[in-house]
């Protein structure tokens, strides 16, 4: 499969599209899921055009897991997570949707169960406050 610029995640990465920033180097880019199944459901996704894992480059990946480490750090402590649920997935028959490389930290709780995929959308200053809480935490 070839990779689609037009997808939401490239149009992020280009600044054509807003998103809530949580953390940013020059390979990663993580943010608010705008329609997050859990409080602080953050995305952390490559600069690299990644379709997903298949045509990721290695290095490409280890960086995204660097990202992915130091998000879940942050996510767990700003929220007093009891745990975190990291999810990655690869073409439609797999669960993706966007077909950008991305993977999901999910901040978890004891006896709350994660909220269905239902498409609908996070009020924005909830979002900004999430991203802001964990902006905090990773200054820490």
């Amino acid at each position: 499969m070839i990779y689609d610029d037009t997808n939401i995640f490239a149009k992020i990465l280009r600044g054509e599209l807003p998103c809530h920033k949580v953390y940013e180097t020059e390979h990663v880019l993580a943010f608010m899921d705008i329609m997050p199944r859990g409080e602080g459901h953050v995305l952390v996704i490559p600069k690299a055009k990644a379709r997903n894992i298949f045509d990721a480059k290695p290095d490409d990946l280890a960086e995204l897991a660097k990202g992915v480490q130091v998000v879940a750090r942050a996510a767990k402590e700003a929220f007093s997570a009891d745990g975190l649920t990291v999810q990655q997935f690869n073409e439609s028959a797999g669960g993706q949707v966007v077909f950008h490389l991305h993977v999901h930290v999910i901040p978890r709780f004891e006896g709350v169960p994660l909220k269905p995929h239902s498409g609908q959308m996070e009020a924005n200053d909830v979002l900004a406050g999430h991203a802001e809480k964990l902006r905090a935490a990773l200054k820490a």
